[in-house]
This record gives structure tokens, sequence and C-alpha cells, in this order.
């Protein structure tokens, strides 16, 4: 399994780190929920569930279910994201970058499509 077969597929998030929260070793703040697939591990990733950032909803969740619009690609570390969106919602790569680079700015990523 990999992270882009998720593309274009309905996946449920558990939201660890909401809207709004402290990331709790590095201090930035989360500008949009985050979390991950729980029971899904990939076999070249960290070891942990797969993480995914969630666009489009604008209140701190704990929970949501959406399409896999995209997948964050890092070069320069083996932990990929997921980008989930609500059925419809469009966003641009360059939308996904700006809404991501809270986090994503200290890596070298890029966005894949399916």
């Amino acid at each position: 399994m990999k992270s882009t077969d998720f593309l274009n597929q309905a996946v449920s998030v558990i939201i660890d780190r909401p809207l709004g929260s402290q990331h709790p070793q590095h201090g930035f703040l989360y500008t949009i929920n985050y979390g991950y697939l729980p029971g899904v591990i990939l076999p070249d990733g960290d070891g942990e569930p797969l993480d995914a950032y969630v666009l489009g909803v604008e209140t701190p969740v704990t929970q949501f279910t959406g399409r896999c619009i995209a997948v964050i690609q890092r070069a320069d570390d083996c932990d990929d994201k997921l980008v989930i969106a609500p059925e419809g919602a469009a966003y641009t790569d360059e939308d996904i970058v700006a809404l991501t680079a809270f986090q994503e700015q200290f890596f070298d990523s890029r966005v894949l499509r399916g």
C-alpha cells in the first residue's frame, strides 16, 4: 500500500491536532485540522499511522470524513501526508501549499494528484 492509493477515495480521519492547537514539541500552531487514519501504517513510512491535513473545515473537530484530493510527499522525510477536503471542494496545488505551509515550510515537499 502507498499513500497515493488513497487519492480520490473517501477516508475518515481522527483529528489529534485540531485547528488552533500547538505542536507539543516544536511550538507552531496548527492553522488547519490535522490528524491520522487509524490503523493505516505504510510499509515505507515512519511507523506511525498515515497523517492527514483536513482543508475546508473552519472549526476544530475531533474527526472528519472527506475525500483525499492530494498527497504531500516529502523528499527529505518518509512521512507522506494526505490532503482531505469535503466532498466537492476544490483546491489548487498553490492553495494546498499555502494552507499547509505552517508545517511543510520545514520540508522539501511536493503535491501529488491522481
